[in-house]
């Protein structure tokens, strides 16, 4: 790659990148005005893929007067990374270890309602927290306690009577919770006693 200066006008000159010979500029760091640093991920025909640190992958044409050369690749392309191949095993280890919420839908008849508590003394205010915001705590400790479950499951000092009497506990409480299960939208998310 390589800079080639145009003039606009006297007072304002234009940086244009220009490819000469450079098959492969993955790896590349550069600097943008708007995005700041970044690294070429993925070399296109007429653009650059490339992953900034304040804003994720963006896609930017070649010709951008807006791209400044930090540091370019050592000896044309190392070893290449291929992106879509992390990313794969990123959301394979994500929801593995269920860190990707998924969306738990409310059943439909709950939507807009609202849980109400009253106290038995009558002189007491009335507690009312909306359904959706009752739902989300619910479902946040169902996955919490798959993530618990996991870490059971996983822990290495553990023998596996310890697992398996900790793992009773975590039935229980599911079991326990399955009076919520009124609540979801799907059977699929419903509490379970295993």
């Amino acid at each position: 790659m390589q800079i080639k200066q145009a003039q606009v006008s006297a007072t304002h000159p234009v940086f244009r990148f220009v490819n000469i010979n450079v098959p492969d500029m993955r790896g590349t760091r550069i600097e943008h005005e708007r995005y700041g640093e970044g690294i070429i991920s993925k070399e296109g025909i007429s653009s650059y893929e490339i992953f900034f640190e304040r804003s994720g992958k963006i896609e930017i044409r070649k010709d951008s007067d807006e791209l400044e050369i930090i540091e370019e690749m050592e000896g044309g392309s190392g070893p290449s990374i291929d992106i879509s191949a992390v990313e794969e095993v990123l959301m394979s280890v994500l929801e593995k270890y269920d860190a990707l919420n998924e969306k738990v839908p409310l059943g439909d008849r709950w939507e807009g309602g609202k849980v109400m508590m009253h106290p038995a003394d009558e002189s007491l205010q009335v507690k009312e927290i909306p359904m959706e915001t009752f739902f989300h705590k619910i479902v946040m400790v169902r996955d919490r306690l798959r993530v618990l479950e996991q870490n059971i499951n996983s822990h290495e000092k553990l023998n596996d009577e310890d697992k398996v009497n900790l793992q009773q506990y975590i039935s229980r409480c599911y079991g326990s919770l399955t009076t919520f299960n009124l609540l979801f939208r799907e059977k699929d998310h419903y509490f379970r006693s295993k």
